[in-house]
């Protein structure tokens, strides 16, 4: 009976125990809180446009230079390339009298503009060999013959400067100084006839650059003239400058008297080819040294 009564009182107790112990109560808000994770929402990003350098107006077009070096360049390399040393050429041309347009066209042409092997590794914006007077540093580079001998500049405005000297300095360039300034054509047709290069092309090629580019506006900032754009449609600019009756450039292919430069010939070697001493061969020419190129026409009798 006892025993009864005992379980009885603890079932009681058991029961009140129960009954006190308060209860956990969750909102709706609170479970919202407790069921979704928190997300951090992040604003798309606008892509940012490269701002374009302003060159002058032109179709980015591609084309192979072939210089010293095969060279691939777009139009927009060449506009960067004009503006950077345009200055250069027409002070140039106030100083030595070269056709600021002829010496933009010659330095993109030889160079790549600028991209070429020998601007990039020496400097040399214009292809000019060592010779024998050139007391600077040098690099060699294949051309006309294996390894041959470049000049090396410090900087390309060196090599501008030595250009101007170089043409100045050489008798075979002289009759050059008799065109007007602003005759990019006479220009362009008399360096290849003095012998700078040997492509039968290289008057083209500059008048090419000159007008396209619109580089002949450079001479006439130096001159005060007015400058006139090329029109395309208009009948081509007559120019002074006239090969067969320079009569200091004689090139009448059928004149035994001349003999022009093959691959491989020196001025030696073309002394003993027709009997005549090396000395007269370059007073002849009007040269100061013996450096011949090809496809130069020498007077030989």
């Amino acid at each position: 009976m006892i025993k009864k009564i005992v379980l009885l009182f603890t079932v009681i107790v058991l029961a009140s125990c129960s009954s006190s112990k308060p209860a956990i109560v969750t909102t709706k808000k609170q479970a919202a809180a407790v069921q979704r994770p928190r997300t951090v929402a992040t604003k798309k990003q606008t892509p940012v446009k490269p701002i374009g350098k302003n060159y002058p107006s032109t179709n980015n077009t591609t084309e192979v230079i072939q210089s010293t070096s095969k060279t691939v360049v777009t139009s927009d390399l060449v506009n960067s390339y004009i503006l950077q040393f345009k200055d250069i050429a027409m002070g140039n041309m106030q100083k030595y009298g070269i056709p600021a347009s002829i010496i933009l066209a010659q330095g993109i042409l030889e160079s790549g503009a600028g991209k070429g092997d020998l601007a990039v590794e020496a400097n040399n914006h214009f292809g000019i060999k060592c010779h024998k007077d050139w007391l600077g540093e040098s690099v060699r580079h294949d051309d006309d013959a294996e390894q041959e001998c470049f000049r090396k500049y410090p900087e390309a405005s060196e090599s501008y400067r030595d250009h101007a000297l170089f043409l100045v300095g050489k008798n075979r360039y002289a009759t050059l100084f008799t065109y007007e300034k602003d005759d990019y054509k006479a220009w362009a047709k008399g360096l290849r006839a003095c012998g700078y290069a040997t492509d039968p092309n290289y008057p083209d090629k500059l008048i090419s650059y000159i007008e396209r580019y619109n580089l002949h506006q450079y001479d006439c900032q130096v001159t005060g003239k007015n400058y006139v754009a090329i029109n395309k449609t208009a009948p081509p600019r007559k120019s002074s400058y006239d090969v067969a009756s320079d009569p200091k450039i004689n090139m009448d292919s059928n004149d035994p008297n001349l003999y022009e430069v093959q691959k491989g010939d020196t001025l030696y070697s073309i002394s003993k080819k027709f009997n005549v001493l090396v000395d007269d061969l370059k007073q002849k020419n009007s040269l100061t040294d013996n450096a011949i190129s090809i496809g130069q026409k020498l007077r030989v009798k």
